[in-house]
């Protein structure tokens, strides 16, 4: 499938909305028609999303599947209207493609945002194909989807339809789809395979039609996931088993200073052991190629180097006297100003702090590629494959079309596959070795040593209360900017702009606050960050959401009680979890000897949520014994899954919160692996209670929204088993855990 077709403007339409996302009428270039990326050399592609041949139905996925269950979800969207089971099919993901742009990625998910007009719409979808953004990524993978692959579905549904009543001589109303076929009102059965090569002719509706949701077999239903059974049996495709004939398997050893030069190295001895091939300066470092991946990353360890350091602190605390120091620059950003906000002497001042991170996924970054001169194909999972696609091109003197990109499942990614460094090298080492398959893959201590780390960051905040409620806000946010470092990962080049991610999960929190005044301020220095699990939201909830606590407390108020006051009238979606949650968990606002409760929400990615956390002191050791999660969804799409992506977003917070931190040593970073970086793990991993909401609004994100309010809602816990306020993660420097 990895040809190019162009088809009609007709085929690729469906109604009012595109198959591709978007009316493709007016603004020129930015609207035009994309190509069909899909040309099988049997059966019969429908749309981009659709093809069928003899051995069934396969619907193809554009988004990457990191645990997420995204191929589940998105494919049943497709086999809903299509009327085909869902275990009679295969998904493949997409190949880099503008036909599978994310196109909503620049729609607006704020609380407070409105839908964009039809022509700003479009614009928008447009210019997210013209920029390569077939991202998985932001929560966004169902958000886009829903509407577009329903009528993908559909749209190929009713082209079978008229091709089976074109075969049989009836009219249409005499047939109907059911179970991956065309029955007639006699009994005659055609099955989908039949009928693929005729209807694959005919014109796609203008308008097809959607399925009544009182219909519905699998939207809205908890769906089993297609990937699943390959995982459990170890069949899994994923990109460190790619394995293929004449193989060679290679590792990297780069600077510790991340992004630094190479000066020099040594390799005699790395190179005189048996079943070492070759050792390649890759730029900041090497790549060794050997007979198998053990022994390229024993070789690895053999060579000596000399690196060059490069522009940031070389420790912990000379970075974040930088951090700090950028509270004293020029605000990158204004990301809330309204009224006068005016100190008094009776305010509550605080500052919070925030380590880097690291992704920590447990399959390390790893690729495979194959050059042959002329063409270079890759096996990686990459999160952009588009973007990969074109840098992988440069790299190796190609034109993007003459490099094939198979997307694969991954074991874990966080963001941290949104950056293509390590399938870079992958291309570099396999120009190196011309017709010969390279595997390669980092240990975990490069892995963990060179990430792009979520930032460090502090927050300073001040507020005035006046009759029990916030009067007036002051928040000050300092961390390296993750969209500049994105672009320049992306393009090349260093590009400053004004950045909101900087003070999300506080600026852009539905408190109803007459005078606040919220910037963001950016360091000269720092080293690599990218995104990371809900990107802002992760540290600033924990900011934001600890500060209020410590708010509702100066005012001796119940802490679920003063964030309704603030919230009810606002936005009423946030209001309803904490409303929800509260009833989850009984909350009353008191908790009994040795227990402790806190409470957190905060609205990402399209989506509020509101967590509980109670805790409980064992022999002067904290153990966290439930959490309750409440969100609201606006429609939801797959129960299970929900909950499954809540719950794991809410571990991932609770383990960064405990245990997360990435310190600097001698320009480079201290921890290599799981005994110094940890986890929660089966044994402290408390019960989890969740509720997902349908309130009717827009389709929320749910891969990252469970991860923000987890930090802050453990912190509050705490405090209400202790009497301690933490302002600085991990929570371990403070408070003992039961292991």
């Amino acid at each position: 499938m990895s040809k190019l077709g162009k088809i009609t403007r007709r085929a690729f339409l469906v109604g009012a909305v595109a198959v591709t996302g978007g009316v493709a009428v007016g603004a020129y270039v930015i609207t035009r028609d994309p190509e069909n990326p899909l040309a099988p050399t049997e059966g019969a592609t429908l749309n981009s999303y659709v093809v069928i041949d003899e051995s069934g139905v396969t619907i193809i996925v554009p988004r990457a599947e990191m645990g997420q269950g995204v191929q589940t979800t998105l494919a049943a969207l497709v086999a809903e209207e299509l009327e085909v089971p869902l275990d009679q099919v295969r998904v493949e993901h997409g190949p880099p493609a503008p036909a599978y742009a994310t196109t909503k990625m620049m729609t607006p998910r704020d609380y407070h945002a409105e839908e964009p007009s039809g022509m700003v719409s479009t614009v928008m979808a447009g210019m997210t194909r013209l920029m390569g953004m077939q991202v998985t990524g932001g929560s966004s993978s169902t958000f886009d989807a829903y509407e577009k692959m329903r009528l993908s579905g559909a749209a190929a549904r009713e082209m079978l339809i008229d091709a089976a009543a074109e075969r049989l001589g009836v009219g249409r109303d005499q047939l109907k789809a059911e179970n991956g076929a065309i029955v007639a009102t006699d009994g005659t059965t055609l099955t989908y395979a039949e009928l693929a090569s005729d209807a694959a002719k005919v014109a796609p509706p203008e308008n097809p039609p959607l399925k009544d949701p009182e219909d519905w077999t699998l939207i809205g239903k908890t769906l089993a996931k297609l990937d699943q059974p390959a995982k459990a049996t170890g069949t899994a495709p994923f990109a460190i088993d790619t394995r293929m004939d004449g193989m060679k398997f290679a590792t990297v050893k780069m600077n510790p200073w991340i992004e630094g030069d190479m000066v020099s190295f040594d390799a005699s001895e790395a190179e005189g052991m048996p079943g070492v091939e070759k050792v390649v300066d890759i730029g900041g470092g090497v790549a060794v190629i050997a007979s198998n991946t053990w022994l390229a990353m024993q070789a690895a360890e053999a060579i000596n180097f000399e690196w060059s350091p490069v522009d940031h602190g070389a420790t912990t605390d000379e970075i974040f006297a930088d951090i700090e120091a950028a509270f004293d620059l020029d605000p990158n950003i204004t990301s809330r100003e309204a009224g006068e906000v005016r100190p008094g002497d009776d305010d509550l001042e605080a500052e919070y702090r925030a380590p880097f991170l690291s992704h920590a996924p447990m399959e390390p970054m790893n690729a495979t590629a194959l050059f042959t001169g002329d063409k270079l194909e890759m096996w990686a999972g990459v999160q952009g494959p588009i973007i990969t696609q074109k840098q992988a091109a440069k790299v190796v003197g190609l034109k993007p079309e003459n490099v094939t990109i198979h997307t694969t499942i991954m074991g874990g990614s966080f963001g941290r596959r949104g950056f293509n460094d390590f399938a870079l090298q992958a291309a570099a080492v396999a120009k190196e070795m011309p017709g010969t398959p390279v595997n390669v893959t980092w240990s975990r201590e490069e892995d963990m040593r060179h990430d792009y780390y979520r930032p460090g960051a502090v927050a300073r905040l001040r507020a005035g209360l006046t009759d029990g409620k916030i009067d007036n806000f002051r928040g000050q946010f300092s961390s390296a900017s993750v969209m500049r470092a994105s672009l320049k990962a992306f393009t090349g080049r260093d590009m400053a702009s004004a950045d909101a991610l900087i003070t999300e999960g506080c600026a852009d929190q539905p408190y109803a606050i007459q005078n606040a005044l919220v910037t963001g301020h950016v360091p000269e220095r720092t080293p690599r960050i990218g995104f990371w699990r809900s990107v802002g939201h992760s540290m600033n909830a924990f900011f934001w959401e600890s500060f209020v606590d410590e708010l509702a407390h100066k005012t001796g108020q119940d802490p679920l009680a003063f964030r309704l006051a603030h919230i009810e009238g606002e936005h009423e979606p946030t209001a309803q979890v904490l409303k929800t949650v509260a009833e989850m968990a009984n909350w009353t606002g008191e908790t009994p000897e040795g227990k402790g409760r806190g409470l957190a929400v905060t609205y990402s990615f399209g989506t509020p949520v509101a967590e509980i956390v109670e805790v409980s002191d064992r022999n002067g050791e904290i153990s966290i014994d439930k959490v309750w999660i409440a969100a609201d969804l606006g429609t939801v799409v797959d129960p299970g899954n929900v909950e499954a992506q809540l719950i794991g977003g809410a571990i991932y917070g609770l383990s960064a919160a405990i245990h997360g931190e990435i310190t600097f040593e001698n320009g480079g970073v201290v921890e290599g692996n799981f005994y110094d970086y940890d986890a929660l793990r089966m044994s402290n991993t408390p019960e989890f209670e969740v509720t997902a909401l349908s309130l009717g609004g827009h389709i929320g994100g749910v891969g990252e929204p469970g991860t923000p309010p987890a930090a802050p809602a453990l912190a509050n816990a705490i405090f209400d088993l202790t009497g301690e306020r933490i302002r600085e993660l991990p929570l371990r420097k403070t408070a003992s855990f039961v292991a």
